[in-house]
């Protein structure tokens, strides 16, 4: 069954307002608590085939999950490639758009997300041979948390500072704009402002130009 990714960010930038969220969660809900923390390296790419990428990675993933890939290779209008190491687990991740999102920031996303049994060095270059090239890459913290059925994650990015991230994941495109509209409610609740996809779409470009400066550093740019 294919599944809709939604979700919507807030651009946090310090550690003290990150702090205050998880304030605010945990009084929204008192069971609200960190389920999951983690580094991560996320390697973007960009030009290439969808089909050409599943051709290369066969007998990597299970039947269901190859089958997945070859079929948002069929569908996918505009679809944002990356590799993942999170903790040293390596994941190969396909983001495509729904309607008019962009695939690398939308709010409403088709996702490919699945565990391969080599190291991130390894599936780049593997993404590489299906004609890709780097776009970027980035290094983060991540901080995973359930609130009131949302998930939600509180990113310590390099080049953004921190970055709040709400999701939810439905299992047909007509549920996609009700999430997106219980998603505002609850971030309104929270007091935290969504990020325009204007805004990120240029702090993502200045990143993917400038992205050796900042790449496993601490350090922050400021983008309007």
């Amino acid at each position: 069954m294919q599944k809709y990714e939604v979700e919507i960010k807030s651009l946090l930038g310090s550690a003290e307002r990150a702090a205050e969220v998880r304030a605010a969660m945990q009084k929204m809900d008192p069971s609200c608590a960190m389920h999951s923390k983690n580094k991560q390296l996320n390697h973007y790419f960009e030009s290439g085939t969808l089909a050409s990428l599943a051709e290369k990675t066969k007998g990597h993933f299970s039947t269901d999950a190859q089958a997945k890939l070859e079929d948002f290779a069929t569908r996918a209008q505009e679809y944002s490639v990356r590799t993942r190491d999170k903790d040293g687990i390596v994941f190969l991740v396909v983001k495509a758009s729904v309607g008019d999102d962009s695939s690398a920031n939308g709010v409403s996303r088709m996702e490919f997300e699945e565990k391969i049994d080599i190291s991130l060095d390894a599936l780049d270059q593997l993404v590489l041979s299906a004609g890709f090239a780097y776009q970027a890459k980035w290094s983060r913290e991540r901080e995973e948390y359930v609130c009131l059925g949302t998930n939600v994650t509180l990113d310590k990015n390099a080049g953004y500072g921190w970055l709040a991230e709400f999701e939810r994941v439905v299992d047909d495109q007509s549920k996609v704009k009700d999430a997106e509209h219980d998603l505002r409610n609850f971030m309104a609740e929270l007091g935290v402002e969504e990020l325009p996809q204007g805004r990120l779409g240029r702090m993502f470009d200045y990143y993917n130009t400038h992205w050796p400066d900042y790449y496993g550093t601490d350090r922050i740019f400021t983008v309007e």
